[in-house]
C-alpha cells in the first residue's frame, strides 16, 4: 500500500451561539481543514487540522513530496520525514503531521482491519466521558440560543446541556470577565449539580497572584483541577505551591521536552494531551504513557474539533490507561459535522468508541461541499479577537475585562 495523493479542503461549521474566551472568542463557527490521503489501492484515509484557507492547504500538498510512494503503515518513518526535529526548526509541522497521521492511521486500520485504537495496543474502555465546557456566549442571530453571562444564565445553560448529554463534570471557561464573575459563577454551578466534578480554565490569562487568590476561594469545591490559571511553567509551579487543587495545562506541555521540565520541576499536576497539539495520535498516546510512569494525571484536551479530530480522542480515550477525568469536547457546541450519519451521540454523559475499522467516521461528502462554500462565502475569523469589542487586544495578565451586563448579538 503506497500514498498516491493528498487533499486539503476547508471547512466551516456553524456554532450554536458564539463562544467567549479570555483570548478571544469563536465567532460563530469553527474552521477547520479536512485531510484526505488516497492510497494506490484506491483506500481513502481521512484527517483534520484546526484553521483554514490557502495557507492551510497549501502547506498539506506541499508535503505531497515527502509522501507519495510513503507506505501509511510506517508511521514511525512519517513522523521522522515531517518532523524531524532538526529539519522542522524553521517549518513547525506538529499539527500539519498530526492531520496526516490522522489520515495514515485510518488508513492502516482500514487495511488490516482494525480500529486506530489498535494500533496502540487496544482499547481498555469502550466510551469516554466528558465535561459539559461551558462558555460565556454572545447571542445568536440565526438560533436565538447564547446571551449567558450571569451565575444563573451559566446554571441554566449547564442543566440544559446536562438534561441532553448527561453530563456528570462541569468545566467553566473563565477570563472573560472579572475573576470574581468567575469565581461567583463557579460557585453557582457547584451549588446546582451536587454530587458532579468541576475545573476552572482561565486560558492563562490572570497573574500569579490573581491565580492563588480565585484557587483559594474555590479550594472547598469538588474540582478535578485548576486548569492554566497562569502562564509558563514557572507560573504553573508558583501556583500550585500555594493552591490545594491540582493544576492541569494544555498549554505550557504539549511537546516531550516540556514535558520532561514540567515532571522534573513538578510545575503542573494533570497534563491535558491533545491529539493535535502533540502532533499526533500516537505522540499524544506516548506522553501519556510517560505521565503513567511518572504518576502524572492525564486527560485529553479539545481545540475545536469536528467529528474526525473528535474520533482521535475517543481512540486515545479508549487506549489510555490512566486517564483519570472526563474528557474536553467544544463538540455540543456545534450545530452540524460532516461525518456520515451526523454528529456522535452523547449517552450519560459519554460517547462511544466507534466500531469501524481505522478512525471508525467517514466523509459525508455533501456535507463537505456545503461546508467548503460556506467557508469561501464566510472567510475565516481572528480566534485572538473578540467580535464585540473591536479595539481590544488580550493583553495578559489581563486586566481589561468584559462587562458581563454588556449583551451583542452576532
Amino acid at each position: 500500500m503506497k500514498i498516491r495523493d493528498i487533499k486539503a479542503t476547508t471547512v466551516t461549521v456553524p456554532l450554536e451561539a458564539p463562544l467567549r474566551h479570555a483570548n478571544g472568542a469563536h465567532w460563530g463557527r469553527f474552521v477547520r481543514t479536512i485531510v484526505e490521503i488516497i492510497t494506490d489501492e484506491g483506500l481513502i484515509g481521512y484527517g483534520e487540522m484546526g484553521g483554514g484557507g490557502a495557507s492551510a492547504e497549501d502547506a498539506i500538498k506541499g508535503l505531497k513530496p515527502y509522501l507519495v510512494g510513503h507506505d501509511p503503515l510506517q508511521l514511525e518513518m512519517l513522523r521522522w520525514k515531517i518532523m524531524n526535529p532538526v529539519g522542522s526548526l524553521y517549518n513547525n509541522r506538529y499539527q500539519i503531521h498530526a492531520a496526516i497521521e490522522f489520515a495514515c492511521m485510518d488508513l492502516a486500520g482500514k487495511k488490516l482491519g482494525i480500529r486506530a485504537c489498535d494500533l496502540l495496543g487496544g482499547s481498555v474502555r469502550e466510551e469516554i466521558p466528558f465535561a459539559t465546557y461551558l462558555f460565556y456566549r454572545y447571542n445568536s442571530k440565526k438560533t436565538g440560543k447564547g446571551g449567558e453571562a450571569s451565575p444563573e444564565e451559566m446554571v441554566a445553560h449547564a442543566k440544559e446541556l446536562t438534561k441532553v448529554n448527561g453530563f456528570k463534570s462541569h468545566k467553566l471557561k473563565g477570563g472573560v470577565f472579572h475573576p470574581d464573575h468567575d469565581i461567583e459563577v463557579f460557585r453557582a454551578l457547584a451549588d446546582a449539580f451536587l454530587g458532579s466534578s468541576f475545573r476552572l480554565d482561565p486560558n492563562s490569562t490572570w497573574s500569579v497572584e490573581e491565580a492563588i487568590r480565585v484557587g483559594k476561594a474555590i479550594e472547598n469545591i469538588n474540582n478535578d483541577y485548576f486548569e492554566d490559571p497562569t502562564f509558563g511553567l514557572e507560573g504553573m509551579r508558583r501556583v500550585r505551591n500555594f493552591v490545594k487543587i491540582p493544576t492541569a495545562t494544555n498549554t505550557v506541555v504539549i511537546n516531550f521536552e516540556q514535558l520532561a521540565s514540567c515532571i522534573r520541576t513538578e510545575a503542573v499536576d494533570v497534563i491535558l494531551l491533545d491529539t493535535t497539539f502533540w502532533g499526533g495520535l500516537r505522540q499524544a498516546y506516548k506522553a501519556g504513557q510517560v505521565l503513567e510512569t511518572f504518576q502524572w494525571g492525564a486527560s485529553i484536551h479539545s481545540s475545536g474539533e469536528l467529528g474526525i479530530q473528535l474520533a482521535t480522542m475517543l481512540h486515545l480515550g479508549a487506549a489510555l490507561p490512566n486517564l483519570g477525568f472526563a474528557a474536553d469536547a467544544h463538540y455540543h457546541h456545534l450545530t452540524d459535522d460532516i461525518i456520515k450519519g451526523g454528529k456522535f451521540k452523547y449517552e450519560n454523559g459519554a460517547i462511544k468508541l466507534p466500531k469501524g475499522p481505522g478512525l471508525g467516521v467517514d466523509l459525508d461528502y455533501d456535507k463537505l461541499k456545503q461546508y467548503s462554500e460556506l467557508y469561501k462565502e464566510l472567510g475565516g475569523y481572528p480566534y485572538d479577537r473578540d467580535p464585540g469589542r473591536p479595539d481590544w487586544v488580550c493583553i495578559m495578565p489581563e486586566k481589561n475585562y468584559a462587562d458581563p451586563k454588556v449583551k451583542k448579538e452576532f
